[in-house]
């Protein structure tokens, strides 16, 4: 990805160095499925848990210290900040096509542990978007995790967990969060995990919009869309499911699996619009507020 010398997005807050105590840590993003599948075998998701979580706050105490960054937590911090520009130029221009104005998330970069309003995060959460905040949080050591233990290297692997967490603001933007919300504890929790599992399905299409409106801008190379195809497929719950436990249960699924994770990608790619994203009733166009 064509990403140096480029403009760096201002909605950063690093809280690096910062930690909490005291605080009940919340379950959610994509590498904490891990270790919450193998121990309830319900995950917890970018919304998920975070959603009774928002009504109140869950306290800590915490602690900064000065935080002395490498020169690869450097580069990976000034990675992110570019493709976070390039999210808000992209949704910007879709919104304005829309007759509607995107306002632009905060990507909270954090070490260790944080503090949302959505309750408290270790790293092992993953990265994650807390909806009553409306911020972004990534603790950049995920990327060795991404490109080690899930084997998906490259930068533009690291782009699409970045776009996968801004498609989820943007369906706060459209009101989509708020009506998954209205359907918990009116409907069967099987069923309502269905829904998580076609909301998680939809940010991936949303992050393939954004990868299409950013190779229409020059900003691909070679390779980049292989990386990020095979990043939606290593998070798959299956193989996640798999690496972790050695089986697969198909009714605690968060996220979907691989295959339906590639192809939501994919398709966003393919289209760059979004009417074609719905994902709770193929065929369908979602409506917009």
């Amino acid at each position: 990805m064509r990403w140096k010398d480029r403009r760096k997005s201002s909605n950063i807050e690093d809280r690096r160095g910062s930690s909490i105590s005291g605080g009940t840590l919340v379950g959610g993003g994509i590498s904490g499925l891990i270790i919450l599948l193998v121990f309830t075998f319900l995950g917890g998701g970018d919304l998920g848990d975070f959603l009774t979580n928002t009504a109140s706050q869950i306290g800590g105490n915490t602690a900064t210290a000065p935080y002395q960054e490498t020169e690869t937590e450097g580069e990976r911090a000034d990675f992110v900040s570019v493709v976070l520009a390039d999210t808000e130029d992209v949704w910007s221009s879709v919104f304005q096509e829309y007759g509607y104005t995107y306002e632009e998330p905060t990507l909270v970069l954090f070490s260790d542990s944080v503090q949302s309003a959505c309750g408290v995060a270790g790293s092992s959460t993953g990265p994650f978007y807390c909806p009553a905040d409306a911020n972004v949080y990534i603790d950049l050591s995920f990327y060795d995790e991404l490109s080690q233990q899930f084997d998906a290297p490259g930068d533009f692997a690291m782009a699409y967990v970045v776009a996968h967490e801004v498609g989820h603001h943007v369906q706060t933007q459209l009101g989509i969060t708020d009506q998954l919300a209205e359907l918990r504890g009116k409907i069967s929790e099987s069923e309502y995990n269905q829904y998580q599992v076609r909301f998680e399905l939809q940010a991936d299409y949303l992050a393939g919009v954004w990868a299409n409106h950013a190779q229409s801008l020059g900003y691909l190379e070679e390779g980049d869309y292989e990386e990020a195809i095979n990043a939606a497929s290593a998070v798959g719950d299956d193989r996640i499911q798999l690496q972790a436990q050695g089986y697969i249960v198909p009714e605690s699924f968060t996220h979907g699996t691989s295959q339906q994770r590639m192809s939501w990608f994919k398709r966003g790619f393919e289209s760059g619009n979004l009417e074609d994203g719905d994902t709770f009733s193929e065929g369908d166009s979602f409506d917009l507020p």
